[in-house]
């Protein structure tokens, strides 16, 4: 009996590739990744669905409809993110969506502990009270538990002779790029957020419209999270084994390109930023599709079932019945 499982395992990590690392996800992981599909759902539902409601229904005031539309369909692309993920089984596809969630989360931390005030746990209804206080919770606790799964699932990885799909390099400068500019834009929001209480700072004034500081901050937080996605991606170098995170990267390009359509009104078109902006988005759309349809055609065959794997060392498996 154990000589079949032992056969099972190697089976499945040879159809997996021999640099993917033989451990399996933790069920502590996929509570995590559960909850957190969860709460970003209910914040689509405030935020992208209902972008004029923030004083009845969040956590805070956004005072521009845009820029609730904006985190709330970057929060579409962290669901697509973690919904992918649950559905990997092994570590090493899951690890790139853990690290961008602890990145984007320990940032929003930040923001949260900066701008309490801003939070509605006082003030307002009482479902504007109930989210303010969900907000808080949310973030004291899920920042840890990413690092924590981190900790426990290990950043072990095996000598790569050779990537199943590799990155084509013109897709890996592109990312690259794409990377830098998010995470640069980033680091200035979120910088301009720490600067000032009350309004943004002219750190911010080239994002395409105006931004309250802890807004600005939660964007930011999103653009680095993204931007350290792309690093890791680029890390990763096996477009096999991303396709959770070339999906979310070409949701999250698609939605906010839906998002400037929508509040077009809320931006100058004789802004140079602005048409930058499109620019960024319409190519992350581009290299996150194309990664998506290339990855997406290993990953039904990245580690079989036991059953196939039992069939590839010609072990008899009964078939079922009708």
């Amino acid at each position: 009996m154990n000589s079949a499982v032992d056969r099972v395992r190697s089976s499945q990590q040879a159809a997996a590739g021999p640099h993917e690392p033989d451990e399996g996800i933790r069920p502590g992981t996929r509570l995590l990744l559960r909850a957190f599909v969860c709460l970003t759902l209910l914040a689509v539902g405030q935020l992208l669905l209902r972008p004029g409601q923030t004083r009845e229904a969040f956590a805070w005031h956004i005072h521009a409809e845009v820029t609730a539309a904006f985190i709330g369909a970057a929060y579409a692309a962290g669901a697509v993110l973690s919904l992918v993920a649950l559905r990997q089984r092994v570590w090493s596809r899951v690890r790139i969506p853990v690290l961008t969630v602890g990145v984007f989360t320990t940032l929003t931390l930040g923001a949260t502990m900066l701008h309490t005030h801003k939070l509605q746990l006082t003030d307002g209804v009482p479902t504007a009270r109930g989210a303010a206080w969900l907000w808080l919770v949310v973030y004291l606790v899920v920042p840890f538990a990413c690092f924590a799964v981190v900790g426990r699932q290990g950043w072990r990885r095996r000598p790569a002779p050779g990537a199943r799909r590799p990155m084509p390099g013109w897709l890996a400068v592109l990312v690259g790029v794409q990377g830098a500019v998010l995470t640069a834009a980033g680091v200035l929001l979120y910088l301009g957020g720490v600067a000032v209480h009350h309004h943004a700072d002219a750190i911010t004034r080239f994002w395409p419209w105006d931004l309250m500081p802890l807004s600005a901050q939660v964007v930011g937080a999103w653009l680095i999270a993204f931007g350290v996605a792309a690093a890791l991606v680029i890390r990763e170098g096996d477009l096999a084994r991303l396709v959770g995170p070339s999906l979310a990267y070409a949701v999250f390009g698609g939605l906010q390109l839906l998002v400037l359509l929508r509040y077009r009104e809320s931006v100058s078109t004789g802004d140079p930023w602005v048409w930058a902006y499109v620019g960024l988005l319409l190519s992350v759309v581009l290299a996150g599709g194309h990664g998506w349809w290339t990855a997406r055609r290993d990953a039904a065959v990245a580690v079989p079932s036991p059953a196939e794997a039992r069939r590839s060392t010609g072990e008899r498996v009964a078939e079922p019945v009708g």
